[in-house]
């Protein structure tokens, strides 16, 4: 965003933002926040700018734990089970699961490297890593390019020193790339979608992400719930029965 197309943005006059952005002008605490709404900084980082510019953060960092999270956590919990029987999972700003409903262990059952699953579970580790889920994931190479441009995206953003080791770790991966070339795509595709192997069939999902829309804390902010439908009527019908046979058992 140019200059003048941000001071259009925030309703100022390019002179003045032109002088905040030299030194030459001041802030208010006012402006800290009006600018950085505009730019739709995280709030991690306005209470980073409000520091810079000498005043006190405006948005609290809580635990998940605390009890005044309670709500949110009892409705992202809602929001998990309600999408029963299909897979959801809710995870933090360095990938690490925070919740999962019951769709989501029937697919992690063939995990090969156990301390994947030990916590803090990390999704994208898990996804991508070969002793994880990634030898039964048919578009390996589609689906680990999306994932990686997910992740490079956020780092570009944020500058978060662990999400930019995780990358480069996640990219020492096999890339599922055979003979270095890209599996084609279907053709005409509207979305990148995930191919497990799971038995002797194919599930396909397509996902979307839910954030919380007026969040005023860093951490309920930071955190995302991702949820996969089926892409076609085979994997909402393995779904159902998996559903059902887990009903039967309990």
């Amino acid at each position: 965003m140019s200059q003048l197309d941000l001071a259009m943005e925030a309703e100022i006059s390019q002179r003045h933002l032109s002088f905040v952005e030299s030194g030459r002008a001041a802030p208010s605490r006012e402006m800290v926040l009006h600018l950085a709404e505009q730019l739709s900084i995280p709030l991690r980082h306005r209470n980073r700018l409000l520091l810079a510019a000498g005043f006190a953060p405006s948005f609290s960092e809580r635990s998940l734990g605390d009890a005044t999270m309670a709500p949110a956590m009892a409705a992202v919990e809602m929001v998990l089970k309600g999408h029963e029987p299909f897979p959801a999972l809710a995870v933090d700003r360095h990938w690490n699961l925070v919740m999962a409903n019951a769709a989501v262990a029937p697919l992690l059952a063939d995990v090969k490297e156990a301390s994947l699953l030990t916590p803090p579970v990390n999704v994208l580790r898990l996804s991508l890593h070969p002793g994880g889920i990634a030898s039964r994931i048919v578009n390996l190479w589609e689906w680990r390019a999306h994932l990686l441009q997910r992740l490079n995206h956020q780092n570009d953003a944020s500058g978060d020193a662990e999400l930019i080791e995780l990358e480069r770790e996640l990219r020492r991966y096999p890339s599922g790339a055979k003979a270095g070339r890209p599996a084609p795509l279907a053709a005409n595709p509207i979305f990148h979608p995930l191919r497990l192997a799971h038995g002797d069939q194919v599930l396909s999902f397509i996902s979307t992400i839910t954030v919380f829309g007026t969040p005023l804390d860093v951490t309920l902010s930071e955190l995302a719930i991702e949820s996969f439908f089926p892409a076609d009527e085979q994997t909402r019908a393995v779904l159902v029965r998996l559903a059902s046979e887990r009903a039967g058992q309990s």
